[in-house]
């Protein structure tokens, strides 16, 4: 019998979507590979060596634990935590030999000084997150980073708020950027310019500098939330599950908690064993299509913690062991990460993290099994 659910993981799809990410850079310009939150759910460590092949040459994450993940899954390649660190996450991540981002003075008197640190300095040029909005403080920061014997200033960034949509404010972001890059070219002119992310990587070479921060792109869903393969992209997670059991539906008989499916003529209905409680949000109910054969059949009632139900018609339609895709291809149906998200209203960086850690991710290369 199948897994009741299961992430399947094509690394080999992620090294050429790398590939074809760094193809499109401007010269001298490199690629790191955001590998933040498990690779968003497509699992950290074999999706960082993947990218590597692919030509990455920095990763990144947001947290010290997963830099001191990577660390200890023997990974050796430059490494950029990007998030916010407590003075304690900041002896994590030096201890992991990563680099981090510093945007306040204050900050960097938690950073042990018997230690050689490289430290990127962020300004927020609209995004209105982390970094510091004021140009005269980023600088100052670099010039203290510089002042000190056991740190490096190794990097000037920022973060696009709109690239996805809006290229007007993401033009204005880069001419906010632009005065804080001259003078750190000046001063520091081995340190590395980076503001892009994956959709400003594909529409705006213009960001690419010294180094592009690619992370849903090279998982192989699009950035501007549409059509990977317009891109080409090729999406790398596949999420199935199977038919465990199949039961008639007579007129007025209800499906789920709180009936919110009541069949109206004799139907059958497939239960899956599969729900929220592996990442199926349960904002999927009544509005979603699975796939089973090959065909489209539609979610119907309430998505639970350990299982949906699916309305297949007739008795001999699906039977008990067939595999259930709900991301993913079965022969010319698909169902993408991106429909997902259509769906539930959000974006398709949110369907894939939300697998949640009982669902197993098996890595392979186009179908080849592989030990990562």
């Amino acid at each position: 019998m199948p897994l009741r659910a299961l992430a399947r993981v094509n690394l080999a799809a992620i090294e050429r979507n790398v590939a074809r990410l760094r193809g499109g850079l401007a010269p001298g310009a490199q690629m790191c590979a955001v590998v933040k939150a498990d690779a968003y759910g497509h699992g950290a460590a074999p999706c960082a060596r993947a990218a590597l092949r692919g030509g990455a040459s920095w990763l990144a994450v947001a947290t010290a634990q997963e830099a001191l993940a990577l660390r200890e899954a023997g990974i050796e390649a430059p490494l950029l935590v990007m998030g916010a660190l407590s003075k304690e996450e900041v002896g994590v991540a030096v201890a992991a030999r990563a680099d981090i981002v510093a945007w306040d003075p204050a900050f960097l008197e938690l950073v042990p000084p018997d230690r050689p640190v490289r430290v990127h300095v962020k300004l927020d040029t609209g995004m209105g997150r982390l970094g510091t909005r004021e140009l005269g403080q980023a600088l100052a920061v670099a010039e203290r980073v510089m002042s000190r014997a056991n740190l490096e200033l190794a990097g000037a960034m920022t973060h696009f708020a709109t690239s996805d949509e809006d290229l007007e404010f993401l033009e204005a972001q880069l001419a906010a950027f632009a005065p804080f890059v001259a003078q750190v070219r000046r001063q520091a002119p081995r340190a590395l310019v980076h503001a892009a992310n994956s959709a400003a990587t594909l529409r705006v070479p213009a960001s690419h500098f010294d180094l592009v921060r690619c992370g849903i792109a090279i998982y192989g869903c699009d950035p501007m939330h549409e059509d990977p393969g317009q891109h080409g992209l090729e999406p790398a997670l596949e999420l199935t599950s199977y038919v465990a059991a199949v039961k008639r539906a007579r007129p007025g008989e209800s499906a789920g908690y709180g009936r919110r499916f009541i069949a109206e003529r004799e139907t059958w209905i497939a239960t899956v064993p599969i729900g929220y409680g592996d990442g199926v949000r349960r904002a999927l109910t009544n509005n979603c299509d699975v796939l089973i054969g090959g065909r489209r059949y539609p979610l119907v009632g309430t998505v639970s913690m350990d299982n949906i139900t699916v309305e297949v018609g007739s008795a001999g339609a699906v039977g008990v062991g067939e595999t259930v895709t709900l991301i993913g291809g079965d022969r010319a149906e698909r169902v993408s990460a991106e429909e997902v998200a259509r769906r539930l209203g959000t974006i398709n960086y949110e369907v894939v993290t939300a697998l949640l850690p009982r669902v197993p991710r098996h890595h392979h290369r186009d179908g080849a099994p592989c030990d990562e």
